[in-house]
């Protein structure tokens, strides 16, 4: 199973979407990489890349969540932390152990419908707060 950019993914912050996709991209290589049964350092490989760019990912959302005064970043902050604490947690689970199927679900669930379901739940939301709050200050 792959992900899929569409519109409905869309937040409508040219910087937050471009992300989103790189995001979406690490998910669909590191399911790619497990479901090929390529090599242990091959899925270290993708999984560190994956945990890297949703950390610089989430920071620099975080920061736009500052400027534009986001009433909600607290609770954004902590489902932030939760993925990250999720993926890096399977990061050793899979180089330790290598990819099953029971880590293609976690990828799956965990990672892609958790990134599909945040982005449109929440991420939308801030999207729109920064562009309200571009908007109060012309």
């Amino acid at each position: 199973m792959a992900y899929t950019w569409s519109p409905a993914l869309e937040t409508g912050h040219p910087m937050i979407d471009s992300q989103h996709k790189e995001l979406i991209k690490a998910i669909n290589d590191l399911l790619a990489a497990c479901q090929q049964g390529v090599a242990k350092d091959k899925i270290s490989t993708v999984v560190d890349f994956l945990l890297s760019y949703t950390k610089k990912h989430f920071g620099e959302e975080e920061v736009l969540q500052q400027q534009s005064h986001y009433p909600d970043i607290a609770n954004h902050k902590a489902l932030h932390a939760g993925f990250v604490k999720f993926v890096t947690d399977l990061a050793a689970e899979l180089k330790k152990e290598g990819p099953s199927p029971t880590i293609i679900n976690k990828i799956i669930r965990g990672c892609g419908d958790w990134l599909v379901q945040h982005i449109q739940k929440e991420d939308t939301k801030v999207a729109a707060n920064i562009k309200a709050m571009a908007g109060a200050k012309k």
